[in-house]
């Protein structure tokens, strides 16, 4: 159980504050009995439940569940549906929850279902590995399901039991015979109680997500299926040759420095038992490093221990071999930035009982695995390159040749702020800046054009909302991310530098990199025309953005205003839209609420064609705009749709192009 403390906010009577502490008695400490914890504080056990994570959450932790048993060497295929009613279906091969009565006095299905911390994964017999070992996941699920049922097929009979926001509708029981084994799990969410904003699932999202688990696990077999639409669709994912083939994918966009991916496979006996490692690393010609974390086939967005090691490592490894060949060539010696320049590498590690800095498991933090791992890669990389010279020498020029451009950039870099500096206070003097200095409330707005930046000017709260006009399309980046000294003497680029104040950069570790905390506005708003050219500059932006202030978009600081495309009128009513859809259903109404009146469409295509009043009313003022936040949640799918879409590689974007056209659903030429 779980138990939670009420006290009265704030002090609304004027009375003093020892009065205050005297309501707090017994009657301020609630009981939250079972799963009421979870309806609660869903946030502390699934994500926010608001922007979509805590919804797809649980699907993870369903599909987790079914994957342990394939870890346990039980399960060879998961299926997902998702249903027409908003529910869904998870379906395992496996060997069936077990239905036989608990000590508890209910089945011990009923138990897994209903009980927070309870689960066969805290058993090493039962499952040696598994993703789900803090017990809450599967019961976690059914405390936010606005219905759920479990069928289980084992011992010779089907087994079923319904729940309603995790109340168990009646006792599991058998429904009928069966030759079979496994187990379906089919939910609802409550989308009434716990779940807003975000209430529809993301088939793409799940069907990622479903891809890496498939290539994680060599040999399982998933399939996706998306029931909901005119047409059904199936995607099935079987990757036999597993984190080969993952590394392989991720890099099919790339010019790679070797052929063969390395692949690193090794254990050791840890505190609690045996800890398995597998890496798989390629370099390529990227100018960013691309790492995934896994432990029990959990995604560690965040890194840990394990990524620690790897970093550890690979740094060691490269520079002892480089050493020992001479092949620095009068540089000292390689930062961990130089030698992971490029590399594209997932790393897996199977632990019987890992610790996560929360129950999303976002990030490692078992401290044992850094060491295994160090040692680990180690030994085997450094067998590879011995065995490898050539291999091993390209690594190591590539590394070189990061190292050349990184000082190049701290010089560009320096040059930036010098320049800065003999300009007077480091701000671009095409600057409207904002009287208040508090990040927090401070927002600037990065404005397409000086018309457009001009009616901004005008338009805004000058006590938080800073104004930067560009002139004109900014350098396309990505093809000139060997040329850094080019991008950072770009006029439009140190005018965005100098204004945001932060440092430029991804290197976290590197002298005058960007430095989220440092951010002078809360708020990074990039404002362009809702046109093709406006949603090219604004492409442009977010590219540079991706490529040297990474953190700015994964800390949540960037978004995209949303201007609209057409005013309303009938008399002196006027109403804005973002879509041809929107106008032609204000029009419809318009025209059923007075047939006889006449309705005026404007179109806007430019932000200077609207007078400054129109510009705050629509798009600036806090309380009335439409914005949408710029967010990362793959940050591989991100690298490789950038690659693709602002790199070289003319038949990729061709490609790109004519495959998701269709999706387009609205093109302003």
């Amino acid at each position: 159980m779980t138990y939670q403390l009420r006290v009265p906010y704030g002090n609304p009577q004027g009375t003093e504050s020892e009065n205050v502490a005297d309501d707090y008695d017994a009657s301020s400490i609630q009981v939250l009995e079972g799963l009421e914890a979870v309806r609660k504080r869903p946030g502390m056990y699934l994500g926010d439940p608001h922007d979509g994570s805590a919804l797809h959450h649980c699907i993870w932790e369903v599909v987790d569940n079914a994957v342990d048993e394939h870890l346990a060497g039980h399960n060879p295929t998961v299926e997902v549906d998702l249903n027409p009613d908003g529910s869904v279906t998870v379906t395992d091969h496996g060997r069936g929850i077990p239905v036989s009565k608990h000590e508890e006095g209910v089945s011990a299905a009923e138990v897994i279902m209903t009980k927070l911390h309870a689960g066969g994964k805290f058993d090493n017999e039962a499952y040696k590995v598994a993703g789900g070992l803090h017990g809450v996941g599967v019961s976690a699920v059914n405390a936010v399901s606005d219905s759920l049922t479990m069928t289980i097929h084992r011992d010779g009979k089907e087994w079923q039991q319904t729940y309603k926001k995790g109340v168990p509708q009646g006792r599991l029981k058998s429904i009928g015979s069966s030759e079979i084994t496994g187990t379906i799990i089919s939910f609802k969410p409550d989308l009434d109680e716990v779940f807003s904003d975000i209430t529809e699932f993301d088939f793409e999202q799940i069907n990622t997500r479903l891809r890496r688990t498939a290539f994680l696990n060599a040999g399982l077999q998933i399939i996706a299926r998306d029931l909901r639409g005119e047409a059904d669709v199936e995607i099935e994912h079987k990757y036999d040759g597993g984190l080969r083939e993952y590394v392989e994918s991720m890099n099919k966009n790339k010019e790679v420095v070797h052929e063969d991916v390395l692949h690193v496979l090794g254990s050791k006996e840890g505190d609690k038992g045996e800890v398995h490692v597998e890496v798989a690393l390629q370099w390529t010609d990227a100018y960013s490093e691309s790492i995934h974390c896994f432990t029990n086939i959990i995604h560690n967005t965040d890194g840990g221990t394990h990524l620690s090691g790897l970093k550890s490592s690979l740094t060691r490894t490269v520079n002892g071999y480089a050493q020992s060949k001479n092949l620095l060539k009068n540089v000292k010696g390689l930062s961990g930035d130089d030698v992971r320049e490029g590399v594209s590498a997932v790393i897996s590690i199977k632990h019987p009982d890992p610790s996560f800095n929360a129950q999303t498991k976002a990030k490692l933090v078992t401290s044992e695995v850094a060491g295994i791992v160090e040692q680990i890669v180690n030994d085997k990389l450094g067998e590879f390159f011995e065995e490898n010279p050539s291999v091993a020498k390209q690594i190591v020029e590539k590394a070189l040749l990061a190292s050349r451009a990184r000082e190049a950039a701290r010089k560009a870099r320096d040059l930036t702020r010098r320049k800065g500096v003999l300009e007077g206070g480091g701000l671009p003097g095409q600057l409207a800046d904002c009287q208040s200095r508090d990040p927090a409330e401070c927002e600037i707005y990065i404005v397409e054009g000086e018309s457009a930046g001009g009616s901004a000017k005008n338009a805004r709260d000058r006590r938080t909302q800073a104004i930067l006009p560009l002139r004109g399309k900014i350098l396309n980046v990505e093809r000139q991310q060997r040329n850094l000294t080019k991008v950072f003497s770009n006029e439009q680029i140190q005018r965005m530098i100098r204004a945001l104040g932060a440092g430029v950069g991804n290197e976290e570790e590197a002298e005058g990199a960007f430095d989220p905390e440092k951010l002078r506005y809360g708020k990074i708003i990039i404002m362009t025309d809702a046109d093709v050219d406006g949603a090219h500059i604004r492409t442009l932006i977010l590219t540079f953005m991706w490529r040297f202030m990474k953190r700015a978009i994964t800390n949540g600081n960037v978004y995209i205003a949303a201007p609209p495309l057409f005013s309303i009128s009938r008399g002196k009513q006027v109403e804005w839209v973002h879509s041809e859809k929107e106008r032609d259903s204000v029009v419809k109404r318009m025209l059923k609420e007075s047939p006889s009146s006449k309705i005026d469409v404007q179109r806007y295509k430019g932000l200077g064609e609207m007078n400054p009043d129109q510009l705050w009313e629509t798009t600036m003022d806090p309380e009335a705009r439409v914005m949408m936040k710029v967010e990362a949640k793959d940050a591989e799918e991100a690298d490789e749709l950038f690659t693709v879409l602002m790199g070289e590689d003319v038949p990729d974007r061709r490609s790109f192009i004519e495959t998701n056209a269709s999706k387009v659903t609205a093109l302003d030429v």
